[in-house]
């Protein structure tokens, strides 16, 4: 069979989206799907869930006392030595919301949007290190050449606009996160299923647009040179790389056009400017929380948002839980309530799912290290807390606990296997069944071997 039958005209805008019979066409799902599209937040470093969202009085009764040797006994730690002390929260938090959830005073604007989350305080990883940790949420191995959950989404469900791509990332923070660029990356699966990093500062995209000097035109016969030399090869060789890298230049072409006016925020009411906190021009997550709706409008099926700077080990001002954790939380604080309330109102949170995280916990436990006398936690495996909203997830509830220290889970353990099953549940994709071969074995998200739960307690 001629691999590219289905050959046809130009595009109205003189691209040939059906070259490829479009690989990112939007697919019904195998199963009932209570989401369409994910927005991912991601707080790159992990921040501190004692001092955000798990509330643990007890921890704050013994605070500065010497930790009890059931906590330290056969642990590992990244940076603590010795017999650390208790950590208690500096801030104090409240019940809010019909729910009662307990918040810090940090967040007082996501204090408004808690009876639209499902708080989940029982999340766990078996990796202690920013980098093996972030690829193991987004990737289900801890090390490089495995496909984000991005890629795996728009690979099993496309995206509905063919003007842009399925799978987009934004950055805030100054940084990249400690995973880099494999966390959006496509890994083993076809190129054109990796996220695409867009800017809200200077050109959205790297090297999308023409060179000076080349008119929109010329690059148009060029493409269709290059396409002609590229179908060539796909009949040698059938390389089915060769037809992404096709299907990849057509979408750039179309997203010369698309994307800048879908980053252009400065079009938005003043009031929405106002609610999100935004500048536009810079580099910020307002501007990014502002750009994920404004993009998911559009169609995108999956955006992620990475914001660095999280990792609060109290060896300096900048990183203490008491000084610095509180400028971070006011970066967040707004465009996030924002963001939520945004999409209810128009309509769009029912069917998108979101999710925040970061990719470990901290301890209960003050690091000190080298003497320190900031306050800081060191990495934390065995608790995180994460909150999920929208797209069929039960909302205004607190799932699973930890002990009274806040160091172990106690009731209700969810893996990073388990959450990447149960998003993709909602998205009506089975995580057992969801395969690409590769090497001889049929790879999953979750991981060739071992199994995962998809957590049916926290789904509306």
């Amino acid at each position: 069979m001629n691999r590219l039958a289905g050959l046809g005209a130009a595009a109205p805008d003189g691209s040939h989206p059906s070259a490829l019979d479009n690989p990112l066409a939007p697919k019904l799902p195998p199963l009932p799907a209570k989401a369409k599209r994910v927005i991912y937040l991601h707080m790159a470093g992990s921040p501190p869930q004692h001092d955000l969202f798990d509330w643990k009085p007890e921890l704050v009764k013994r605070n500065g006392q010497p930790c009890p040797d059931s906590l330290i006994e056969g642990e590992r730690f990244a940076f603590i030595k010795g017999r650390p002390k208790l950590l208690g929260t500096p801030w104090k938090f409240e019940e809010c919301g019909q729910s009662g959830t307990w918040v810090t005073e940090i967040l007082p604007e996501f204090k408004t949007v808690v009876d639209d989350v499902c708080m989940v305080k029982s999340m766990y990883t078996t990796q202690f290190n920013h980098a093996p940790a972030q690829l193991y949420l987004y990737c289900g191995e801890p090390r490089f050449g495995y496909p984000s959950m991005g890629s795996w989404v728009t690979y099993g469900l496309g995206s509905p606009n063919e003007n842009l791509p399925g799978f987009v990332t934004l950055l805030s923070g100054g940084t990249n996160p400690s995973g880099g660029k494999a966390l959006w990356g496509s890994g083993f699966l076809p190129a054109l299923y990796q996220g695409v990093q867009c800017r809200s500062d200077g050109d959205p995209v790297l090297y999308v647009n023409n060179p000076n000097g080349l008119s929109r035109e010329s690059r148009r016969r060029g493409l269709d040179a290059l396409r002609k030399l590229n179908e060539l090869e796909v009949e040698q060789v059938g390389d089915p790389e060769t037809m992404s890298r096709i299907a990849q230049y057509e979408l750039a072409y179309r997203m010369q056009m698309s994307v800048p006016e879908v980053m252009d925020i400065s079009k938005e009411p003043q009031a929405v400017h106002e609610m999100y906190g935004t500048q536009p021009g810079k580099e910020n997550f307002g501007n990014n929380c502002l750009l994920a709706r404004r993009l998911v409008e559009q169609g995108v099926r999956y955006v992620q948002l990475f914001d660095y700077g999280w990792d609060f080990h109290g060896t300096g001002a900048g990183n203490d839980i008491s000084i610095g954790l509180k400028d971070k939380a006011r970066d967040i604080d707004r465009p996030i309530a924002a963001l939520l309330k945004d999409l209810k109102q128009r309509g769009l949170l029912e069917e998108t799912l979101v999710v925040w995280s970061g990719e470990f916990g901290r301890t209960s436990m003050n690091e000190e290290r080298n003497g320190s006398k900031f306050l800081g936690r060191d990495h934390h495996p065995h608790c995180f807390t994460i909150w999920m909203a929208g797209g069929g997830i039960k909302p205004g509830i607190s799932y699973g606990a930890t002990d009274e220290f806040g160091y172990r889970v106690a009731e209700n353990k969810m893996s990073v296997h388990d959450l990447q099953a149960t998003v993709l549940h909602q998205l009506g994709l089975d995580a057992h069944r969801f395969t690409y071969p590769f090497q001889g074995l049929n790879h999953r998200l979750i991981g060739v071997v071992g199994d995962a739960k998809v957590h049916h307690d926290i789904l509306a």
